[in-house]
């Protein structure tokens, strides 16, 4: 991959992940707070452990894409206690990792990283590997909602719980 092409995934990604941002953030922020200790199973996480585990990825792909390599995996620090911490933690966070990313030098984004011995591939392109965790466990997430008693939000197109509105230039 040379630099041009790096640079042109690189917009790529970062447009799709502003709009999966904020799909993400809807689907979060519809975790009812008096519920967010909900699991469908008890092999499952909570819905609170869960939404924190998908603010966190996204700091740990981010980081990897960054920082040009993916440090091992610890021990997830514990989810806060409430659903508005997460967001805002979420909001903070990314919001520092995307202007890193948008600053990245070319040759770091062409890079090879590898991926603990499963993948290895220029760094930009973990991006898309982020994007596909964030919709996975986001689609867990949204199953979550109706029986904790919230609503689904829109996520690629209306719910019954926030039809598909046309926009209003379309």
């Amino acid at each position: 991959m040379n630099a041009e092409q790096a640079k042109g995934f690189l917009t790529f990604f970062l447009n799709n992940l502003e709009s999966e941002y904020g799909v993400t953030r809807k689907v979060i922020a519809a975790v009812p707070q008096d519920k967010c200790e909900y699991t469908p199973d008890p092999k499952s996480m909570t819905a609170r452990q869960l939404a924190f585990h998908i603010a966190g990825a996204d700091m740990f792909f981010l980081d990897g894409v960054i920082n040009g390599q993916f440090d091992a995996p610890t021990e997830e620090p514990p989810a806060p206690t409430k659903i508005s911490e997460i967001l805002a933690w979420h909001e903070t966070n990314y919001n520092d990792r995307i202007a890193k990313l948008k600053a990245l030098p070319a040759e770091k984004l062409t890079k090879p990283v590898n991926f603990f011995g499963i993948a290895e591939m220029p760094a930009v392109m973990f991006l898309q590997f982020m994007l596909m965790h964030m919709s996975h466990h986001r689609g867990q997430l949204s199953t979550y909602l109706r029986p904790m008693g919230s609503k689904v939000p829109s996520i690629y197109g209306g719910s019954a719980d926030e039809p598909f509105q046309m926009p209003a230039n379309a």
